[in-house]
């Protein structure tokens, strides 16, 4: 998410989410902190989306909830806009749709949306003219000069921009780290030619990302020209066919398309299966076929599996545990490093190069990607002629003045991760997730203690353990463990107790110092008193 300020206007672009990283146990998704957007809502125009992956759009169902500001994008973004905002139940919003080419106003910001290619139809640029002048964000995009729906990027409109002058180019950076350019998308409906061919009597299966529509549609053309019936597998997946389909975006005849629960009656050679869990997702289709949790698809000898993804950093491990599950049911398996079955819907240096140069910014910073490709996108553009005093790679917050004259950072935002967890968003801490992870690592260790303060003794010890001990295996243990609770109890005058949470703080110290010294761990230790 980024936003443009100028005078009394607010300017929103995309909108997006992400998935937790390890360190966030029990979390759905994270979104960004729209604090300061919610405490000037009344001066925010819109928001405006350049494509429609989850990292653009997927905060929408949560945001508009407090911000229900109009919302812009192309016919395919929104339609998937649309069925986010429905199944959260997000009703009265405000959705656009514009067509690559058009200009919307939003207070002082006048927005053209400039088509681009990129791994999901309906991708656009923005170009936006404001008082101190054009400010462009290419969103995510790559320089394909054979895209499956025909919609190349418009060069020619990038270059009569820069012609006309661009004070600021906020450009992605992902494949910053990658030399020369990125392959057409139609290289992969080549290689899934040859698969098809050579594999004449086996049942295909491939695994790629939902959003993908243009790869979809390669699978679909390849289905009717080797006469192959197709079923789609994965909710997402069936979702976003049929929504693409409904507007046009995918083509395909009634008759090729099978429901999935329908299979079992088709030879092999007859059917292709679109599935997702390209990236090891563990409830996605192609992982439960893999761990045999679909009766549905049964995997077998005669099923060849192909995984059209990139596993992104983060999921290589769960990539390759599918992979392996694959193997042991004896398919013969495809990816990335066997094939060409995966291409980069990002630019490569190359591109990137060449956005560049068509738009002649006079200032520049580098958006997407990790701050490492950033500061490399930032050393890229002065390798091509911008100045270092006109380069501003900002972090999480940063507010960027930018002046006819000059870039610099000034003040910060309330800004960051944002969590979800089930129907609870932002009510998880850092202190919420470092009981998870303690709990998850080390295990918890409960302690009920029965008290007679009349009698100012103790009259029972239980102790439960989850996942630190296995009770059978350690009674000993345990056994100690009760013992030293009554010891310290005597130590403490309990008729006297004023404070039942002092003698809890007791225990759990004197607890924890005698388990790591007996086992080596620290798990998380739960004191619980009942008086009586």
């Amino acid at each position: 998410m980024t936003a443009l300020e100028y005078a009394g206007d607010i300017l929103v672009i995309d909108c997006g989410s992400c998935f937790p990283n390890v360190d966030m146990p029990g979390i759905d998704l994270v979104i960004p902190d729209t604090s300061y957007l919610l405490a000037n809502k009344d001066r925010v125009r819109g928001i405006v989306l350049t494509h429609g992956h989850e990292d653009h759009i997927g905060a929408l169902p949560y945001v508009l909830k407090e911000l229900n500001v109009p919302v812009y994008g192309t016919k395919i973004t929104l339609t998937l806009v649309d069925a986010k905002l429905r199944e959260q139940k997000v009703e009265n919003t405000q959705l656009n749709i514009v067509r690559p080419g058009s200009t919307v106003q939003f207070g002082c910001f006048k927005v053209e949306f400039v088509n681009v290619s990129h791994s999901i139809a309906g991708s656009c640029a923005l170009s936006i003219t404001t008082p101190a002048g054009t400010v462009f964000h290419t969103g995510d995009f790559k320089v394909d000069f054979t895209p499956i729906d025909g919609n190349v990027i418009d060069l020619q409109r990038i270059a009569e921009i820069g012609n006309r002058g661009v004070l600021l180019l906020l450009c992605e950076s992902t494949n910053i780290e990658r030399k020369g350019s990125s392959m057409s998308e139609s290289t992969v409906g080549a290689s899934f030619n040859n698969i098809f061919a050579d594999n004449p009597e086996r049942r295909i299966i491939i695994a790629t990302f939902a959003s993908n529509i243009h790869r979809v549609q390669q699978i679909l053309d390849l289905a009717v020209k080797y006469k192959r019936k197709v079923a789609f597998c994965g909710r997402s997946m069936i979702n976003i066919a049929a929504a693409a389909a409904k507007i046009g975006e995918l083509r395909y005849s009634d008759d090729l398309v099978v429901d999935i629960d329908k299979i079992k009656n088709i030879d092999d050679k007859n059917l292709v299966i679109i599935s997702t869990g390209s990236q090891g997702e563990p409830m996605s289709a192609l992982t439960r076929m893999a761990s045999d949790e679909m009766n549905r698809v049964r995997l077998g000898y005669n099923d060849t599996v192909i995984i059209s993804a990139s596993p992104i950093p983060g999921n290589e491990r769960m990539v390759y545990n599918v992979i392996n599950n694959l193997y042991r049911h004896g398919c013969r398996v495809i990816y990335e490093s066997l094939a060409e079955v995966h291409v980069s819907g990002h630019a490569y240096q190359e591109e990137l190069k060449l956005m560049h140069s068509l738009l002649k910014p006079k200032f520049f910073m580098p958006v997407h990607g990790e701050h490492r490709h950033q500061k490399k996108h930032a050393e890229l553009a002065m390798k091509i002629g911008t100045p270092s005093s006109n380069i501003i790679v900002p972090d999480i917050g940063n507010q960027v003045l930018v002046t006819r004259r000059s870039i610099k950072l000034t003040d910060n935002i309330p800004a960051g991760a944002v969590l979800v967890d089930g129907l609870g968003v932002g009510d998880v801490g850092s202190t919420v997730l470092r009981d998870r992870k303690h709990l998850a690592e080390e295990g918890l260790f409960v302690i009920v203690i029965g008290l007679d303060r009349e009698e100012g003794k103790v009259t029972s010890v239980d102790v439960i353990s989850r996942g630190f001990v296995y009770a059978e295996d350690a009674e000993e243990l345990l056994e100690e463990a009760k013992k030293l609770v009554l010891r310290v109890s005597a130590k403490i005058d309990l008729k006297d107790l004023e404070d039942v949470a002092v003698y809890k703080n007791v225990v759990r110290r004197e607890m924890k110092s005698f388990l790591y010294k007996e086992t080596r761990r620290s798990p998380m230790i739960l004191p619980i008193v009942s008086e009586g």
